[in-house]
């Protein structure tokens, strides 16, 4: 098992700041296209609103030398296509069959649809929107930026919170905070969709309000997918299963500390190394969690650690550390072995709160 993993290069070649009618840049991912380009996809906010309901597209960055530099960002789809306000939390996959999937969560207050795009021959529009979920008024789903995968035997997953739909006594409906996963998969590489998992649920919730929020997925070396989810109990937790995402054993807190924030775990193609991404809570008495500022979130330090089979890891490296800023939301895209771009969410005081500016930065592990 790797122990010690340290920063040989870190550069940030990328901000994407809110301004006047932008409010936010937020959540995306990354893929390299048939022309060697790398498009970096995300929610551009295209308002004086960063709530996460506000107007919001998918726009796209393209990078011609190997992220180093970025373009301008364009229009990839946009919120009136579903008739709607507002699409956010885009993935980008590579399917083994080589078409490029856009997958992204379109709003329709209080519920929300899951969408895939498939792209044209030569990768420049993407055709039409497949629902990935059937329409369910009594619930609100969440799918994280970067989050589908495809496994080994050809299986889409879609990891989705689902947070109950209730009426209030003015007639109003809104979402619950309180979330179980459900996991949703394909295996016609995205034209029909199905449940997969049914809802898993936090185990003895007790105190949580958050149940089981935001979950990731992972493929691991042995077939077992492992499922991870935020949480407020201080850690990630985490579930496996067996038979490609179908039953899961019981959620319970993983090695990974955390506030409630997000963690992406990715495998390196080239290394077969697994990268996780994640905030930890540092162990020491007097850290100040839930009341800290929403400017952060509790969302720093932002720290990467590597694993030869997704579960032993190395001790982690500081990637972003300042106090005032939060680091949330990241994305992967690996050059090679060791190096490799990350986007994440670092807004500090002078951006309002930390979902409002983007970074993206180019790292290399030894």
């Amino acid at each position: 098992m790797i122990q010690t993993l340290r920063l040989q290069h870190s550069e940030a070649v990328q901000f994407l700041p809110p301004k006047s009618g932008n409010a936010r840049n937020s959540e995306g991912d990354f893929v390299r296209l048939k022309d060697g380009r790398i498009l970096f996809a995300y929610s551009r906010y295209n308002g004086d609103s960063s709530h996460d309901d506000a107007s919001c597209d998918i726009a796209g960055l393209f990078s011609d030398d190997n992220g180093q530099t970025f373009s301008e960002p364009v229009m990839l789809v946009s919120a009136k296509e579903h008739n709607t306000l507002n699409l956010m939390s885009v993935s980008l996959l590579r399917l083994q069959n080589g078409r490029l999937a856009l997958f992204y969560l379109c709003k329709v207050d209080p519920y929300s649809e899951y969408y895939m795009r498939l792209a044209n021959e030569d990768e420049t529009a993407f055709g039409e929107a497949v629902k990935c979920f059937p329409h369910d008024e009594e619930c609100y789903y969440v799918v994280n930026n970067a989050r589908v995968i495809q496994l080994q035997n050809g299986r889409l997953l879609v990891p989705a919170a689902r947070h109950e739909v209730k009426t209030r006594a003015d007639g109003s409906r809104n979402a619950q905070y309180f979330a179980k996963s459900r996991v949703f998969g394909s295996d016609d590489d995205g034209q029909t969709w199905k449940d997969l998992s049914g809802l898993i649920a936090m185990p003895d919730p007790g105190y949580s309000e958050t149940g089981l929020q935001e979950p990731g997925l992972v493929e691991l070396p042995d077939g077992r997918v492992y499922q991870y989810f935020r949480t407020d109990r201080m850690f990630q937790f985490e579930s496996f299963s067996a038979d490609r995402g179908e039953t899961w054993t019981k959620p319970i807190a993983s090695r990974f500390t955390a506030p409630e924030s997000p963690m992406l775990i990715r495998r390196n193609p080239f290394s077969g190394q697994y990268v996780a991404l994640w905030n930890p809570v540092p162990l020491y008495n007097g850290r100040i969690g839930r009341n800290e500022p929403w400017v952060h979130a509790g969302r720093t330090p932002f720290v990467i650690a590597v694993s030869d089979d997704g579960v032993a890891f190395s001790d982690y490296a500081v990637i972003e550390n300042e106090p005032d800023h939060g680091y949330c939301y990241p994305s992967v895209f690996f050059l090679n072995e060791k190096e490799m771009i990350l986007s994440y969410c670092s807004g500090g005081p002078e951006d309002d709160n930390c979902l409002t500016k983007t970074t993206i930065r180019k790292i290399t592990i030894e």
